[in-house]
C-alpha cells in the first residue's frame, strides 16, 4: 500500500493522468467528456472535448483579436496591420500546442499581444491554459507579464482619455482569467484525486482477495498433507508388510488386506472432503451443506489406536491437569490432533519400526498446553519397502497453523538421538481458524 502524502507539504504538481484502472471502470461517453489531462499521457491523443475546446479557443482568439484590432486600426498603417494580422495568426494556430508546451506559449503570446492587437486574444487564452497546468511560481510570472500588459499597451496607441479605462479593462479581464483558471485547476485536481482513491481501493481490495485465496490455498494444502500423508502412510505400512511376508497365514494376509481396503476407502472419504471444499470456492458445492466435523482432542485416543493397528509401538499419555477434554477449545484440539498425526506420520515415514511416546500434558504454566511426540531411535533394522517420499512441508504447515493458534513449535533430534516434535499450545481459544 502506498504511504500517504501529506498535500501541504508538496507543490502543486502538473495535472497528472488518471490511474489506469479508474479510468478503465469510467463510462465511455464519460472518458469522451474529459480533458486529456485527465485521461492519458501528457502529449497524448486528443479527446473528443479537447478537440471541441481547442477550436473554440481558437475561434475566440481570432474574434477577441479581430476586435481589438478593429479599434486600433485607424491608428496603424496598412503595412502595421498587415504584420499584426500575421503575427497574430501565429500566435493563435500556437494555441494548439498549449497542452504540451503551457508556458512557453503563454509566454510567446503574452509578449506580442503587448504591441500586436491580434495576438491579444490568444494570449488571453494561452493565459489561462497556463493556469492549469503550470508551476504556481510560473503562474506568478506569467501574471506580472499580463499585468505589466495591461498598463503598457494602452501608451502604444494616442488614447490618454482613455487610458484609465483599458488599464482598468485590462486587470479585470487578466483577474477573471486568474481567477477562472484557478478554479477548473482545483476542480481536475479533486477529480484526479477521486479517481486516484478508487484506483488505489481497487488495488488494495485486489491485494485482499489474493491474500485470501493465498491464505485458502495455504490452508488446503496444509489439510491435505495432515488428513492424506496420514492416511497413505498407513496403507504404505501395510502394503510393506503383505510384501514383507508373502508367506504369511492366510488369515493374517486376509486381515491386513482389509485393513488396507479401510485405510483406502477412509484416504477417499478424507480426499472427496476436500476436494468438496475446492468445489465449494468455484459455485459447485450444494448450498447450504455442512462442514464435516473437524477433528479434536476427542479423536487423539483413535488416531493412536488406528497407528497401533497398522503395527507401530505407541505410548499415549493425555494429563490436562484436572481439565475436561471437552472443556479445551475445539480450535486448540484441532490444533493438538493435527501435531500428534504429523508426528505419527512422519515416524512412519522416517522411523519405521521405532517407538513412539506421546504426551499431552498441561505445562508448569497453567495457562500453557504441551504436546510432545518423541520417536525413538531404532536399534533394530526394519526391513521395508521404498521410504516415502517427504520434503519437510508437512513441518512447515504445521509451524504454520500452531502459531495462527498462538502457540510455538519445535523439532529435531534430541541429546540421545531421538527425534521430538513438541508444541506449547495456550489453553484459549486460538486465534485462527484451526482446521
Amino acid at each position: 500500500m502506498a504511504t500517504p502524502v501529506d498535500p501541504s507539504a508538496a507543490p502543486i504538481a502538473p495535472a497528472a493522468p488518471v490511474a489506469p484502472a479508474a479510468a478503465a471502470a469510467l463510462p465511455r461517453w464519460h472518458g469522451a467528456l474529459l480533458p486529456s489531462d485527465l485521461r492519458e499521457q501528457r502529449g497524448g491523443k486528443r479527446s473528443a472535448r479537447d478537440w471541441i475546446v481547442d477550436v473554440t479557443m481558437f475561434v475566440l482568439a481570432l474574434l477577441i483579436g479581430a476586435l481589438i484590432l478593429s479599434e486600433t486600426s485607424g491608428q496603424l498603417s496598412d503595412e502595421r496591420i498587415a504584420l499584426d494580422i500575421l503575427l497574430g495568426l501565429i500566435a493563435c494556430s500556437s494555441l494548439w500546442l498549449r497542452r504540451s508546451h503551457p508556458f512557453g506559449i503563454a509566454l510567446f503570446t503574452g509578449v506580442i499581444g503587448i504591441a500586436f492587437s491580434m495576438a491579444a486574444g490568444a494570449g488571453l487564452v494561452a493565459y489561462f491554459g497556463a493556469v492549469l497546468r503550470v508551476s504556481p511560481r510560473a503562474i506568478g510570472a506569467l501574471t506580472l507579464l499580463a499585468l505589466g500588459a495591461a498598463f503598457l499597451t494602452p501608451l502604444l496607441y494616442d488614447n490618454p482619455e482613455s487610458y484609465l479605462f483599458e488599464v482598468s479593462f485590462g486587470l479585470l479581464v487578466t483577474a477573471i482569467a486568474l481567477g477562472w483558471g484557478l478554479f477548473v485547476r482545483a476542480q481536475r485536481e479533486l477529480v484526479r484525486s477521486l479517481h486516484d482513491r478508487a484506483a488505489q481501493l481497487q488495488s488494495e481490495q485486489r491485494l485482499r482477495v489474493e491474500q485470501a485465496r493465498e491464505a485458502e490455498r495455504r490452508r488446503i494444502a496444509r489439510e491435505m498433507h495432515d488428513v492424506l500423508a496420514h492416511r497413505i502412510s498407513l496403507l504404505s505400512l501395510h502394503a510393506g508388510a503383505l510384501e514383507f511376508r508373502p508367506d504369511a497365514p492366510r488369515e493374517e494376509i486376509s486381515e491386513a488386506a482389509g485393513v488396507v481396503r479401510a485405510t483406502a476407502h477412509a484416504a477417499l472419504e478424507d480426499l472427496r472432503d476436500v476436494i468438496g471444499v475446492l468445489r465449494d470456492d468455484d459455485g459447485e458445492a450444494e448450498a447450504g451443506m455442512p462442514e464435516p466435523p473437524q477433528p479434536t482432542l476427542a479423536q487423539v485416543p483413535a488416531l493412536v489406536q488406528e497407528s497401533r493397528d497398522a503395527g507401530m509401538r505407541v505410548r499415549c499419555g493425555i494429563d490436562l491437569g484436572g481439565r475436561e477434554r471437552d472443556a479445551l477449545p475445539d480450535t486448540l484440539g484441532r490444533t493438538v490432533y493435527r501435531v500428534v498425526q504429523e508426528g505419527l506420520t512422519n515416524a512412519r515415514k522416517h522411523a519405521p519400526g521405532a517407538a513412539v511416546e506421546v504426551e499431552i500434558a498441561a505445562a508448569e504454566d497453567p495457562d500453557r498446553l504441551v504436546v510432545a511426540v518423541l520417536s525413538r531411535r531404532s536399534v533394530v533394522a526394519v526391513a521395508a519397502a521404498e521410504p516415502l517420499p517427504g520434503a519437510g512441508t508437512g513441518l512447515v504447515g504445521l509451524a504454520e497453523r500452531v502459531t495462527l493458534a498462538g502457540g510455538e513449535l519445535e523439532h529435531g533430534p534430541d541429546a540421545r538421538g531421538d527425534f521430538r516434535l513438541l508444541a506449547t499450545l495456550p489453553l484459549a481459544a486460538a486465534r485462527g481458524d484451526g482446521r
